[in-house]
């Protein structure tokens, strides 16, 4: 039977995601079989598992981090914002149905969570270590009678409790104990120590806090994790959008549902990106319509608001404009839903002579793709889709050329007169790509070539999680897992 490690914060935004990925990688270079595990995440950010279904970013990252395939045993439930006080409910990484908090709470709750410890006793009778991710605080209390994320997950499995302070906030001594008089007496011995994460400074100077712990809980502080500059995806919970005007003006559309905006990290990396929500700062020399939960409100939001108009004439003026998956669909000519948002009929921005239909299915897939857009032409590229909207267009921007790694011919996406559009999540991450696509606007503009760094993600988890292993005390948390 494996042990359970689990990571939980005195906050949202504590860091959980980050160190559960680094505990990840640690205890699986020490030569454990590792996995992840999450019972229930809310997030936007999410991603493809080898089974075809969806499942939360953080988990998929963490899986890579363990150098597993990311399974949708990894994140049995994920609840994505709708907007009205309502999310799309998926369970083992497909749709069941949307739902409200309240009727979650009260009627949904219960029989999910049951089910997802099922998951999750299978995970333990088949690995070494299961590292848990936390969801929030543990003690919220309005919420912790209902909660299925935290100490209700680690009293099923008996886990070992870390518990984690965001020390760049500045109040982390008191979050940490008001978090450990709020938890029950049971729930208390379950925690096997305290890190304090995000510091800037001399650690030295945090000891007679480190004792006042100790005295009070006999509990040890494991660690104090530096603050440190990385390129691995986070939550996007509190994610705070940039407003950054490189030498390129890149422009994205903050609209009220945008989902998997990690697709635009390259882009921050490279030249810097502007998020904007008003109709007045559109002006750049790039916009791009992200991705969204809900592709009709958000087409509606940006009529209703003068974005769509303000788009439309920064396009005439010259920008070059692109379109994301969702954002795809709204640059097109029509979309018809009967599905999501069952709105019919509604037109599109008409930057694309492409149409799209919603289905009932959601596709969820790795995507191999052949680039048909001349400037581009024939470069490979990867990436993957979840999308409900099937979309045809006379001028297709790439060829499908492998889905989970068996051959394809699917076309994908649209060419427009300084635009396209794609189903591909990740485009930018093909820095190939990316390193081309910059530097054709950057000739237009007179500058420079600029060379996009070469990014990748394993060295990131690699570098992280040997910060990590260096500032905690891995051999205490073995020893109480008892490896």
């Amino acid at each position: 039977m494996g042990r359970a490690l689990m990571v939980q914060g005195t906050s949202s935004g504590a860091g959980k995601s980050l160190l559960a990925l680094a505990l990840c990688r640690i205890f699986t270079n020490l030569g454990y079989d590792v996995v992840p595990f999450k019972s229930q995440n809310m997030s936007l950010n999410s991603a493809p598992s080898v089974e075809g279904g969806e499942i939360s970013r953080a988990q998929y990252l963490q899986a890579l981090a363990c150098k597993k395939k990311p399974s949708v045993k990894f994140n049995p439930i994920l609840l994505k914002p709708e907007g009205n006080m309502k999310s799309q409910l998926v369970f083992m990484g497909r749709p069941i149905g949307s739902v409200s908090a309240r009727e979650y709470m009260l009627s949904r709750k219960k029989d999910l969570f049951s089910k997802a410890m099922k998951v999750l006793d299978g995970l333990l009778e088949r690995h070494d270590i299961v590292v848990i991710e936390g969801a929030g605080s543990p003690v919220e209390i309005n919420l912790k009678d209902y909660d299925i994320a935290n100490m209700r997950v680690a009293k099923h499995a008996n886990a070992q409790v870390i518990l984690v302070a965001d020390i760049d906030r500045g109040g982390s001594f008191a979050s940490i104990v008001g978090t450990m008089e709020l938890l029950s007496e049971e729930e208390r011995k379950l925690v096997t120590g305290f890190i304090f994460n995000k510091f800037r400074g001399d650690a030295s100077l945090l000891k007679p806090g480190f004792d006042y712990l100790e005295r009070r809980y006999g509990k040890k502080v494991l660690g104090v994790v530096p603050y440190a500059e990385h390129r691995i995806p986070e939550e996007d919970s509190l994610t705070e959008f940039p407003k950054v005007k490189g030498e390129l003006h890149i422009q994205i559309v903050k609209l009220p549902h945008i989902s998997n905006f990690t697709d635009f990290e390259p882009l921050h990396w490279a030249n810097g990106v502007d998020y904007v929500s008003r109709a007045e700062e559109i002006k750049g020399d790039v916009i791009i319509v992200p991705g969204s939960k809900n592709t009709v409100e958000d087409l509606l939001w940006m009529r209703e608001n003068g974005i769509e108009d303000a788009i439309l004439e920064a396009h005439r003026d010259g920008a070059f404009v692109i379109g994301i998956c969702g954002g795809f669909q709204m640059l097109g000519e029509e979309i018809i839903d009967r599905v999501e948002s069952k709105r019919g009929k509604i037109r599109g921005l008409g930057l694309l002579k492409a149409r799209t239909l919603f289905a009932g299915t959601k596709r969820t897939n790795h995507l191999k793709a052949q680039i048909l857009w001349k400037p581009l032409e024939g470069m490979a590229v990867e990436g993957y889709e979840i999308r409900m909207g099937r979309s045809t267009s006379e001028r297709p921007f790439s060829v499908i050329r492998e889905i989970n790694g068996k051959p394809a011919f699917e076309y994908d996406g649209a060419i427009g007169e300084r635009a396209f559009g794609t189903y591909l999540h990740g485009i930018f991450h093909n820095l190939g790509f990316t390193e081309r696509f910059l530097n054709m606007l950057r000739r237009e503009k007179g500058l420079e070539p600029l060379s996009v760094s070469r990014w990748s993600l394993e060295e990131e988890i690699e570098g992280f999680a040997g910060l990590v292993e260096k500032s905690i005390d891995v051999g205490y948390i073995l020893e109480g897992l008892g490896l």
